[in-house]
């Protein structure tokens, strides 16, 4: 089964060498657009299928062409828990590196 991953932070989520992925400039947390706006949650998930029927090479990287509206003003992206791994990353910041270039540390 071919899987594909959806994210804002491509350079973070490659790290972890997923087979395939869809990256989408939104804030954490709307990879999918605003809520309650259908039309471009459906579209984000067309180009990202469509990416994962077009993408042939393990470990690819394909830019979704959706920008987040500035109609949309500000949105409180900050989650109300810290994320498992930005707490990973602020006790172990010497870790950083390893991520971004794919040598992920085991625990």
């Amino acid at each position: 089964m071919s899987t594909i991953t959806l994210s804002g932070i491509p350079d973070l989520t490659a790290a972890v060498s997923v087979p395939r992925l869809a990256a989408i400039e939104y804030p954490l947390g709307y990879l999918l657009g605003q809520a309650g706006d259908r039309q471009g949650q459906r579209a984000v998930l067309r180009s990202t299928l469509q990416a994962l029927a077009t993408i042939t090479e393990p470990g690819s990287v394909v830019h979704l062409p959706f920008e987040w509206p500035a109609s949309a003003g500000r949105v409180n992206a900050n989650p109300p828990q810290t994320p498992p791994i930005v707490r990973y990353l602020m006790r172990h910041p010497w870790h950083i590196p390893n991520f971004l270039s794919r040598d992920v540390p085991c625990p």
